[in-house]
């Protein structure tokens, strides 16, 4: 399933606007680019010209080690010096899967088989291609825009057939009143027969997770949209912000539930390391597609209010 223009442009969210940005750039300088750095990552650049968002695509089977490090693709949120991450990525002393900005499930039930397109122990997530591109444009004469990397990815399971095709953007947007703001689009595609997405909170879901000094200080701490919320027994948590600590400053991450994604989402948001999201079990017929869509909004410092929270919240929503 090659990313044709009229796909590319779908699931890039750029339909309506891409034919006018050549226009818009002419006029307002490109704040935001897309650099590939070929066979390993491709990174997304903010206004400063460095590296915000990370794709990691690199596939390496040389080693057993080197296949376990690269069978997973992931996003990382690098930090402002454009090259420590705030993320993990593979080796980390604590679930070296738990990578960054991630998709799995340890149960993807087909034709009576069990696959776990989460540990990828003997699975394996592969890149498969790429676009990007980026959009410019101005409000009240202040250059803005975003840019975007979509990739194609085969979910292979545990007897090397693909069950899976997924076509998964990460585009990073302007903000004045965070550091980043990304939204994560994954179309996901049945290719191999009727397919249920299942496991539980703890692995399987769209997941964010924090670098490992996280998980040696233990320092992340949950807000939710309301007092009183208990993830282990609420469903459809509109949103919720982990604040961690690294490099001894405060950071915060929003990870915004789309009201069009599955219902029945159980949230894990609760762990000291600070790897959360929710986990809605999903199924997907034959040829049928499951679109999933969610904002991480990072902020610098403890954790905003609840209105500015939700306020963003509902603009994603919007």
């Amino acid at each position: 399933m090659p990313l044709n223009r009229r796909h590319f442009l779908i699931a890039s969210g750029f339909v309506a606007t891409v034919f006018a940005s050549t226009s818009l750039a002419e006029e307002t300088k490109n704040t935001h680019s897309v650099v590939d750095h070929a066979g390993q990552h491709a990174d997304i650049i903010g206004p400063d010209g460095k590296p915000v968002v990370r794709y990691v695509y690199v596939r390496d089977t040389s080693t057993k080690e080197r296949d376990f490090d690269t069978a997973k693709v992931f996003a990382h949120v690098m930090g402002p010096d454009g090259e420590s991450t705030l993320t993990n990525g593979p080796g980390g002393k604590s679930f070296p899967h738990h990578r960054g900005i991630f998709i799995g499930w340890n149960r993807i039930l087909h034709d009576g088989k069990s696959h776990d397109l989460w540990h990828v122990r003997d699975t394996v997530q592969k890149h498969v291609s790429m676009q990007s591109g980026s959009q410019s444009a101005s409000s009240n004469g202040v250059a803005s825009g975003s840019a975007f990397i979509t990739a194609r990815i085969d979910w292979v399971g545990k007897d090397g057939q693909t069950l899976i095709e997924e076509t998964r953007t990460h585009r990073l947007i302007s903000s004045k009143d965070a550091y980043a703001v990304i939204d994560v689009t994954s179309e996901l595609t049945a290719v191999a027969g009727d397919l249920e997405l299942n496991g539980d909170p703890e692995h399987a879901g769209v997941q964010f997770r924090p670098a490992q000094e996280v998980a040696d200080n233990k320092s992340a701490k949950y807000t939710f949209h309301a007092d009183g919320v208990d993830p282990t027994k609420q469903l459809d948590l509109p949103w919720v912000a982990c604040t961690f600590t690294i490099d001894g400053t405060d950071w915060t991450v929003q990870h915004i539930n789309h009201p069009s994604n599955p219902t029945g989402a159980r949230w894990s948001a609760y762990r000291d390391y600070g790897r959360f999201g929710p986990f809605p079990v999903i199924k997907i017929g034959k040829g049928e597609t499951q679109k999933l869509q969610f904002r991480f909004r990072v902020t610098k410092g403890t954790a905003p209010g609840r209105e500015e929270l939700a306020s963003a919240a509902a603009d994603f929503a919007g």
